[in-house]
């Protein structure tokens, strides 16, 4: 046996005797007593929107029986994990995720970005279909002539018909909301990543079929490159002709108008993140120094992240009183380990969403709920706590959830741009801003992903007390200003304006175009 031989033998001894290839699915006994002990779990924890049973046709305990088997017959560790995001994903909730731990179920690596991109086109209702959004830049070494366009339709993947492939990948998606779904799916399809898909789905390369506005289809494959070799030519996009950036912080980016004349300013909104206190000072600051606080506010919040704390924010753009989200609890058998885990961050000071303090008072409004209101509730053999002013922030638990203006704010009129894209906090913004008629509204409802809180652990055989994976809960309903459950349904805009192939090349200049002319004629 030669030297090279030896080596080869010893190189494939190392990987299957590695920890990182063990099979750590465990026997079909162990299979299925982890479905079992989930299967209750999630019927006793799961706090369901009644808008998503309607929506989905959802009848949880019968979709979840239906999987059963599925996990059983697991054969390795990527098929049990696929199989539980499967099970996860049938909550339809975009936040609920399945983890990965050190001990527990082992997936290869198996990354990459494809330089092309792609959005829904939401014009006609039922009949949604993907576009080309964005290109790589030099996407044209890789493809020859047929350099695809923006707007060119999606016709296969893999060469698989596109509605056979998104029949074929829906189980796998983390979605509230049908329009969550198509937006996040499109700007991931060009992607591969080891916890997205099973690895049957990828091929060496991304190949397309593409249809063009002459309506003929041509086929391109593209490699997968890694992320950050990948430049994107909406970069060089104009999003907002007649403003100038002024000003960046985490939450946001301001920006002036370059006419001295139009009295708008504009918000490009990052999301609600931990730094909205000192960055909303600054914002203030900025107003008061440069006579800004009779301007018109336009607010693009479709690219919004979620985070905490979104009355600092409405109580310095808007000269109005409105009424906040209110939140409850689902009592289940974790209420008391859900209690102690917030008393003990509590007791660090470590109350907080994203970085940012949750409460005014740093959780102790919090902290006396939880230790009345909900363990009196779940004495009572109550499903729900009493509903509060959303997490006890901003008001306490007594509060009716009226917020008043800050000392220093602006008063002028307000719009505000949503798309799909976002949810969490966003979803809750869009309902205060909407139920309270803060501002007027345009663009597509957001991503109706907003619960209060949920409860993740380490998820284990019964059988071996062996990890698996982390698993996740929703446990509690956001409760709109209107009264109604926000998960899974979202407010609707005023202006509804779907993105389309036609419109997508301009869509922010355009929406910024009805927005100034809104402003213009409601003075």
């Amino acid at each position: 046996m030669n030297n090279q031989i030896k080596s080869l033998i010893i190189v494939s001894l190392f990987f299957i005797s590695s920890p990182l290839y063990a099979q750590n699915h465990g026997s079909k006994e162990d299979r299925e007593a982890l479905f079992n002990d989930l299967y209750k779990k999630i019927i006793e924890r799961e706090s369901l929107s009644p808008y998503k049973i309607e929506k989905f046709g959802m009848n949880l305990s019968e979709d979840l029986l239906k999987m059963k088997q599925e996990v059983i017959e697991a054969g390795n560790d990527e098929e049990l994990y696929f199989a539980l995001v499967k099970l996860s994903n049938l909550r339809k909730n975009r936040h609920l995720s399945v983890g990965l731990l050190e001990k527990g179920l082992k997936l290869k690596p198996n990354r990459g970005v494809a330089p092309i991109r792609f959005r829904p086109d939401y014009g006609k209702e039922n009949a949604y279909f993907m576009f080309v959004s964005d290109l790589g830049k030099g996407v044209e070494q890789y493809v020859g002539t047929n350099i695809p366009n923006i707007g060119d339709k999606l016709i296969a993947v893999n060469g698989v018909p596109f509605d056979q492939y998104l029949k074929a990948v829906e189980p796998y998606q983390r979605y509230s909301t049908i329009n969550n779904l198509w937006i996040r799916l499109g700007h991931s399809l060009s992607e591969k990543h080891e916890r997205s898909l099973p690895s049957s789905f990828y091929k060496e390369k991304f190949g397309v079929t593409l249809q063009n506005k002459n309506g003929k289809e041509y086929t391109i494959t593209l490699p997968y490159l890694t992320e950050a070799n990948v430049r994107w030519q909406s970069e060089d996009r104009q999003k907002y002709p007649g403003f100038k950036k002024v000003m960046e912080r985490i939450c946001y980016h301001l920006y002036m108008p370059v006419d001295n004349k139009n009295k708008t300013i504009l918000l490009w909104w990052y999301g609600f993140r931990g730094s909205i206190q000192e960055d909303m000072d600054d914002l203030m600051a900025y107003a008061e120094k440069n006579d800004l606080l009779d301007y018109n506010i336009i607010v693009d919040m479709t690219e919004s992240r979620g985070g905490s704390r979104g009355a600092v924010m409405l109580q310095r753009l808007s000269p109005k009183s409105y009424k906040t989200t209110f939140g409850n609890l689902k009592l289940s058998d974790i209420t008391d380990d859900f209690i102690a885990k917030m008393t003990d961050a509590y007791m660090r000071n470590n109350i907080n969403d994203h970085g940012a303090r949750e409460n005014d008072d740093n959780g102790g409004w919090v902290m006396d709920w939880l230790h009345t209101d909900v363990l009196d509730g779940l004495a009572a053999g109550q499903d729900y706590s009493n509903n509060v002013p959303f997490k006890c922030a901003h008001a306490p638990k007594y509060s009716d959830g009226i917020i008043h203006p800050a000392k220093v704010h602006f008063t002028g009129k307000m719009i505000c741009l949503f798309s799909p894209w976002g949810g969490s906090h966003l979803d809750q913004f869009s309902s205060i801003v909407n139920d309270n008629n803060l501002a007027h509204t345009m663009g597509m409802p957001t991503g109706g992903y907003s619960n209060t809180w949920e409860w993740s652990e380490e998820v284990k055989f019964p059988t071996s007390d062996k990890e698996v994976v982390r698993f996740m809960w929703d446990i509690g309903h956001t409760i709109r200003p209107n009264g109604q459950i926000l998960e899974g349904n979202p407010a609707e805009v005023d202006d509804y304006i779907p993105i389309t192939t036609s419109n997508y090349k301009n869509y922010l200049p355009s929406l910024l175009k009805k927005a100034q002319k809104w402003l213009q004629n409601n003075p």
